[in-house]
């Protein structure tokens, strides 16, 4: 029983090793995107490596131009994310059609505070309001959304409280 398994992993090392840009399964995903999606830094770096574009779309039924990012800001996986970021990831990407999501988009509809966070941080759009128009889906869609302007509010008084600091220790 563990030599098949261990057969079976040398396999997979052998696939892994031979992925490339060209490989794209029915979702139109590309190696990027899947190890994007699981969290696999190594993987991610790897590819990037290797010349894999860190903005490359997916262009499946039901993938409309989602980029890596997107796909590590849904699973929260904060490493994967700043290593994209690193790379040139384009924070504000957004997908094709009515929607027009954006990694922030994903992160809030699978409420993940850690990842909302690190967008904002890292300057993610979100305009003044919640309600703005332009920025597709509205709450009701994506109410992890709310989050992210909490998120949002209490960074904007943590930097003007450190401003305010600043400028008391000067005088």
């Amino acid at each position: 029983m563990p030599e098949e398994q261990d057969g079976s992993v040398r396999r997979r090392r052998r696939l892994d090793r031979s992925a490339s840009a060209n490989d794209i399964d029915d979702r139109g995903w590309t190696p990027l995107h899947i190890y994007a999606s699981k969290g696999d830094l190594k993987g991610v770096r790897r590819l990037l490596d290797e010349g894999m574009d860190v903005n490359v779309a997916a262009w499946g039924p039901k993938s409309h131009g989602v980029t890596p990012l997107h796909l590590a800001a849904k699973g929260g996986h904060l490493k994967v994310m700043d290593e994209l970021l690193e790379r040139g990831a384009d924070i504000d990407a957004r997908t094709k059609g009515a929607c027009g999501w954006t990694p922030l988009h994903n992160a809030a509809k699978e409420r993940k505070k850690r990842a909302i966070k690190f967008l904002v941080e890292n300057g993610a759009f979100l305009p003044d309001d919640i309600n703005d128009t332009r920025f597709n889906p509205p709450v009701h869609y994506c109410p992890g959304l709310e989050w992210a302007y909490e998120e949002m509010k209490r960074l904007q008084h943590e930097n003007s409280s450190s401003s305010e600091t600043c400028y008391s220790s000067e005088s």
